[in-house]
C-alpha cells in the first residue's frame, strides 16, 4: 500500500512538473541578446533606440506630439458604415492620397511628420501601421506621467487609402464629434479619455491659435491641467484652446467626465491608455498580432497636485456637469503666463 502511495505522488508531481514546464513562457533570444516574449518583437528594440536618438531626442518635445497626432489620423479613418483600414498606417502608404484630405493637409499638421516618419519602415523591416503605432506609444513614455500603452505588431500592409471625412476638424462641435467617434465604435467616456492626449499637445497651425500654443499650462507633463483649464471662462495668457475642446468640455454628454479627472488622475491614466490601444486596434484582428509592449520603456513619474493657474478661483469656472460640483483646487499664483510648447 505504502508502495502504490509513493507511486502514486511520484505520478502526481512528474504530471505537474510537465504541466507547469508547459505553461511556462517559452522566451525568444534577440540578435543583440535581448530576451523576449516573442521573437517578432526583436526589431523594434533597434527601431527603438533609433527613434529615441534620431527622431525624439528622448524629450518630450515637438516630435513627440507629431509622432501621437499621426495615430489619430491614421487610426481614426474608420467607419462601421463607410469603412476605412483604421490604424493601418494607410496615411503612409497612400500619401498622396490622403494627405490631401483637409483634415491633413495644411492645417492638419501631418504632411511633414509623415515625410520624416516613413523612412524608418524599411529600415526596420516594419510595416507603416506598425510603425505609427510603435512611434506613438513610444514617444509618449518620453513624457512624465504617461501611462504605458500596450503596443501590438503584426499589421499587414494597408490595401487601399482610407475614405475622406473621418478625420475631425479642430472647429468641429460637440455633435459632429461625439458622432464621428460612435460611428467608429468609441463612446462619449471614451472619447473624453483620448483627449487627455491635449495635456502634451499644442496647436500648430489652426486658426485662432499661433505656432506651438500649449493646451494647458504643464504642456511638458501628461496631468489633469487640461481638463481643469478647458473649463475656465478664459485661458491662461499664451495658451491655445480649440473650439472643439471648450465645446466638449461644456456638453453635458462628456462634461461629468471631463470634470471626473481633474482630481484623479489615476483613473484619466488608465481610461487614457484604455482608450489609445482601442484606437490603434481599430480595423485589425487582435488576435494575429503580438503584443511587444515590453518594448515601450516606463515614462518618468510624475504626480502633481492639481490647481487653478495664476489667480484663478472656483467662479472662473464655467458650470456644465450638473450630477457633481467641480472640485476646490489650490491656487499656483506662478503660473500667470503659458510658453510655446516648441520651446520644450
Amino acid at each position: 500500500m505504502a508502495i502504490k502511495s509513493l507511486l502514486s505522488i511520484s505520478g502526481l508531481a512528474a504530471t505537474l512538473s510537465v504541466s507547469y514546464a508547459a505553461a511556462a513562457p517559452q522566451l525568444a533570444l534577440c540578435p543583440n541578446l535581448r530576451l523576449v516574449s516573442n521573437a517578432a518583437c526583436c526589431k523594434f528594440f533597434d527601431l527603438r533606440d533609433d527613434l529615441q536618438n534620431n527622431l525624439f531626442g528622448n524629450t518630450c518635445g515637438e516630435r513627440v506630439r507629431e509622432a501621437l497626432r499621426l495615430t489619430f489620423h491614421d487610426s481614426i479613418a474608420f467607419s462601421k458604415t463607410l469603412g476605412g483600414g483604421g490604424a493601418d498606417g494607410s496615411i503612409i502608404t497612400f500619401a498622396e492620397t490622403e494627405l490631401q484630405f483637409a483634415a491633413n493637409a495644411g492645417n492638419g499638421g501631418v504632411e511633414e511628420f509623415v515625410a520624416t516618419l516613413t523612412p524608418f519602415g524599411p529600415k526596420h523591416n516594419v510595416t507603416p501601421g506598425d510603425l505609427i503605432s510603435f512611434a506613438g506609444i513610444l514617444g509618449i513614455s518620453n513624457c512624465p506621467g504617461t501611462p504605458r500603452v500596450q503596443f501590438f505588431t503584426g499589421r499587414p500592409n494597408p490595401v487601399a487609402p482610407a475614405p475622406d471625412g473621418l478625420v475631425n476638424q479642430p472647429t468641429d462641435d460637440a455633435d459632429t464629434i461625439i458622432a464621428r467617434f460612435a460611428d467608429a465604435g468609441f463612446s462619449p467616456d471614451e472619447l473624453v479619455s483620448l483627449l487627455a492626449s491635449h495635456s502634451i499637445a499644442g496647436a500648430d497651425t489652426f486658426v485662432g491659435a499661433g505656432g506651438g500654443d500649449a493646451f494647458d499650462s504643464t504642456a511638458h507633463v501628461f496631468d489633469s491641467q487640461f481638463f481643469i483649464e478647458t473649463r475656465l471662462h478664459n485661458p491662461v495668457p499664451g495658451e491655445g484652446r480649440l473650439p472643439s475642446d471648450a465645446s466638449l468640455a461644456r456638453d453635458s454628454r462628456t462634461a461629468c467626465t471631463w470634470q471626473s479627472f481633474v482630481n484623479n488622475e489615476n483613473s484619466m491614466r488608465s481610461a487614457f491608455a484604455a482608450a489609445l490601444t482601442k484606437m490603434m486596434l481599430l480595423g485589425q484582428d487582435q488576435s494575429q498580432l503580438v503584443d511587444c509592449t515590453e518594448v515601450i520603456p516606463q515614462s518618468p513619474s510624475h504626480n502633481p497636485a492639481p490647481f487653478f493657474p495664476g489667480n484663478a478661483t472656483i467662479n472662473d469656472v464655467d458650470a456644465a456637469c450638473t450630477q457633481t460640483p467641480f472640485p476646490t483646487l489650490p491656487q499656483n499664483p506662478a503660473v500667470t503666463s503659458v510658453a510655446t510648447i516648441n520651446e520644450f
